[in-house]
């Protein structure tokens, strides 16, 4: 238990050592001021540097990626449908799938799947 804790310390110390010479060796300087401003061939911005984006696009988008891993999450159930027990497997695919079907019937209630508001 000893040794343990003085492993953790010596790691703790040794991983503050590099931060602390990563932070005093990276120094940069910030105050001039071309370097700070979006550079747009030479001439100053018309536009603002950053466009904004809509904030539905990206809801949908992580929907999207939550239904993209679940989908992933159940393809390994398919070929074990033969080798496990049968109650057991339908049990928990059947568990799993009302937990699908509620988050999106959660999402259907709350119109986030409506592209226009």
């Amino acid at each position: 238990m000893n040794l343990m804790m003085m492993t953790s310390l010596i790691m703790i110390i040794i991983a503050n050592i590099f931060m602390m010479i990563s932070f005093f060796i990276s120094k940069k300087s910030f105050l001039d001021r071309e370097k700070c401003s979006p550079f747009e061939c030479g001439f100053d911005p018309k536009s603002l540097s950053r466009i904004p984006f809509s904030l539905h696009f990206f809801l949908i988008t992580v929907i999207f990626l939550i239904f993209d891993v679940e989908i992933a999450l159940i393809f390994p159930m398919i070929p074990t449908f033969m080798s496990v027990n049968f109650t057991l497997w339908f049990k928990i695919n059947f568990f799993f799938i009302i937990i699908l079907l509620v988050g999106l019937y959660h999402e259907w209630n709350q119109n986030m799947l409506n592209w226009t508001n």
